[in-house]
């Protein structure tokens, strides 16, 4: 990989972890994730863009038509395009891997969309954090909501689960939603009490999950069953996880500026950035096997998933 300009030095301590300033700090690069392009695409949340950054350093800033449309949470659509939440406007928007953007208006005008994953149904679904629903948006634009059985529950990251049902995190409710494609709801408590879910990931057997205000990373099979594993620092505020592999993920501190790694026993190591302040949010595997994760204060990390 060609270093693009501006890149730091990692430090002693993180020999496998580079950052890469993208964007100033007010720009807030928030949501990551692979396309099918080969390139890493990005949501700029204060500035009201998404970007494309290729491996050798090539980035590109795409403008969407509100800037302050808040856009979060970035996910690959089954028809090639980038898919992605704009939390402000309650727009689903979308960017094929030219650069074409379109969004969709949400029927309901208070749901504040926030997390978002290609479905087992070939649609997209999506969080309404202020709406306490979740939608499916079909490749058209077409959207269904489906409300949920908790009031204030702020449903915030969602995934597709080993079972083909939809798993979500439960914010203001303290559990886990499911959600099957026909709309059948179920919630499960969590153990901790005010733990503070966020992120949410799943592999071929569990879904993973963050716990920002227990500093806790939690695991429930698709029967319910739940396990929390306390990180080294419980101030930590875990926030996004990713499944690199069956029963390897890795995750965010945004309180610290590191980030982890989680095996399916629950052994935790974690890996200090070059700037603890730089607030660690979205994370995804990059098309180089490498974790990628986006800083708020303005750039990227690259974390080599070869550490110990």
């Amino acid at each position: 990989m060609t270093v693009p300009p501006g890149v730091d030095v990692p430090s002693p301590r993180t020999p496998s972890v580079s950052t890469f300033r993208l964007t100033d700090e007010k720009a807030g690069p928030y949501g990551i994730t692979a396309g099918p392009d080969d390139a890493l695409w990005i949501t700029l949340v204060h500035r009201g863009s998404v970007a494309r950054l290729t491996l050798d350093g090539a980035f590109r800033e795409y403008a969407l038509d509100a800037p302050d449309c808040r856009p979060t949470v970035i996910a690959p659509g089954p028809d090639g395009a980038l898919w992605f939440t704009r939390f402000q406007d309650h727009r689903i928007g979308r960017v094929t891997v030219d650069g074409e953007v379109t969004s969709f208006a949400l029927p309901s005008s208070d749901g504040g969309p926030y997390g978002i994953t290609s479905g087992p149904d070939g649609a997209l679904w999506f969080t309404e954090t202020t709406g306490d629903r979740i939608g499916r948006i079909t490749v058209d634009g077409e959207v269904t909501e489906f409300a949920l059985p908790v009031a204030g529950g702020f449903p915030s990251a969602i995934t597709t689960g080993p079972d083909g049902a939809l798993w979500f995190m439960l914010n203001g409710a303290n559990a886990i939603g499911r959600l099957t494609v026909d709309g059948d709801t179920a919630v499960h408590p969590l153990p901790t009490e005010a733990a503070g879910p966020v992120g949410i990931a799943a592999d071929g057997h569990a879904v993973w999950f963050t716990e920002i205000l227990a500093g806790q990373i939690g695991r429930i099979s698709p029967d319910g069953r739940i396990t929390e594993f306390p990180l080294p620092d419980r101030s930590a505020k875990p926030h996004a996880i990713v499944a690199a592999a069956d029963g390897e993920y890795w995750f965010t501190e945004w309180g610290t500026g590191r980030v982890g790694r989680v095996t399916e026993d629950g052994e935790i190591t974690e890996h200090a950035l070059p700037d603890p302040a730089s607030e660690p949010h979205g994370i995804t595997v990059g098309p180089d096997g490498a974790l990628w994760t986006a800083l708020e204060t303005g750039g990227v990390a690259q974390v080599e998933r070869s550490l110990p």
